[in-house]
């Protein structure tokens, strides 16, 4: 039973582990889509390809009788609201495993999609789709986060329904070392929106933003940058953070329950007569850690969550880029973002789905600011020197991303090019 924040503070604790023991995780969407009609698939459809899915060794999760998911190994696929769905990655050592991870799994995802005629779409907001048209499933706590999340931020539907992200999870060995990293994640957010910008088009027109996914989530309940991220967030800042944190659901058994308008506070104190006044177990902590959909967050790992998806040209980059700067040249890179402004940093977070690379921070526009922390990026990755079959480091993965500083030009700004040329839907989905 969790009753104290000191219990909260342990639980974080125990995320801590020795650097030779840290791992990657990569969890990324995709928007599947009827190659005949150009709508989004049904549940019906899902089923039979999470089917198809069963023979590369892929084994069923359900949530009462409806198949929701699979896992094989460490990985799992899991069915998001619009039907969309994410690969959560294993637990893993380099970039060089997490990319044949993600390419083994697009090997089998492409095997069964091109079978049922289903085409893919890897882009951070559906460009095609009206939220009216876009079909749901049976997975209950999304019905609840439907009724509710729109109470508490206007575009919380598009955001369950017609977004896509790639999200990194990565270790501390400290509290110390939490406390940097985190405070880095947050401060270059603004650059990560301006990099992987990959959401220019929104129901077949030029949407005027880059990142329109990154709009959406600035304007969904329960996300966001708070003002608070920016502090020396330790751990008993963090766990008061999300003591005095709306409940978004309670699972009890197998059924799903509102918050309505109890904080976790109020769980940890049995004030919850809808579940008899129980207290929570460390699984309603967990369920609660992740129903905050702040841009980054902490679980027992921190988690970076403001990149759009984008094509498998691209998918290795943002891993890579984040991984050099945490895992290999951390100090340098806290020394740069601990002379930064928050507010400024809240201002340039604001503005960079629209402005892009021209958004200003700390007087120079974030595409100095991507080049920059590039360079340090690609600095840690050699301090690293994973090297794999090939003797090549994890460096290589980092050429997608100097071609978009060198040529200014982001997956955003192709798609509108491409796309404004003959609005041909064909242009949005993956070759």
């Amino acid at each position: 039973m969790i009753t104290a924040k000191e219990q909260i503070i342990k639980y974080f604790k125990t995320g801590i582990k020795n650097p030779k023991n840290f791992k990657i995780g990569i969890e990324h969407e995709k928007f599947l889509f009827n190659k005949y009609n150009n709508k989004r698939i049904n549940y019906s459809k899902i089923k039979k390809m999470f089917s198809a899915l069963l023979e590369f060794g892929w084994n069923p999760i359900f949530e009462k009788e409806n198949i929701v998911g699979l896992n094989k190994g460490g990985k799992n696929i899991t069915l998001e609201p619009g039907n969309q769905i994410e690969l959560s990655g294993d637990k893993l050592n380099n970039i060089h495993e997490a990319c044949a991870e993600s390419q083994d799994y697009l090997f089998e995802l492409r095997q069964v999609t091109k079978k049922s005629n289903i085409s893919i779409v890897s882009a951070g907001f559906d460009p095609i789709s009206k939220l009216n048209e876009i079909p749901n499933n049976p997975k209950q706590r999304y019905k609840l986060m439907t009724k509710y999340m729109p109470l508490g931020g206007e575009l919380s539907l598009d955001m369950m329904y017609r977004t896509c992200g790639t999200q990194l999870n990565i270790d501390y060995d400290s509290e110390k070392d939490f406390i940097k990293k985190f405070k880095i994640v947050n401060s270059i957010t603004p650059i990560s929106i301006a990099l992987f910008a990959n959401s220019s088009i929104v129901e077949k027109k030029n949407s005027n933003y880059l990142s329109y996914r990154s709009k959406v989530w600035q304007n969904t309940s329960r996300g966001g940058l708070p003002k608070l991220f920016f502090e020396e967030l330790n751990f008993e800042k963090y766990a008061e953070f999300i003591m005095n944190f709306p409940i978004l659901f309670i699972q009890d058994d197998e059924n799903y329950i509102s918050g309505k308008k109890y904080i976790f506070k109020d769980f940890m104190d049995g004030k919850i007569n809808e579940i008899n006044n129980r207290l929570p177990l460390e699984k309603d902590l967990t369920t609660h850690l992740s129903t905050i959909f702040t841009e980054n967050r902490l679980k027992k790992y921190i988690e970076l969550r403001s990149m759009d998806t984008c094509g498998w040209d691209c998918l290795c980059a943002g891993p890579a880029f984040n991984i050099g700067m945490l895992y290999g040249n951390l100090e340098e890179v806290y020394e740069l973002i601990s002379k930064w402004d928050s507010n400024k940093i809240i201002n340039a977070y604001l503005e960079a789905p629209q402005k892009g690379f021209n958004t200003q921070l700390m007087g120079k526009d974030l595409l100095y600011w991507a080049s920059t922390l590039l360079n340090l990026s690609r600095k840690g990755l050699e301090n690293r020197d994973v090297l794999n079959k090939n003797r090549k480091n994890e460096t290589l993965f980092l050429n997608h991303l100097q071609k978009v500083i060198d040529n200014k030009t982001t997956n955003a700004d192709h798609m509108i090019s491409k796309f404004s040329k003959n609005e041909d839907l064909n242009e949005l989905y993956d070759k």
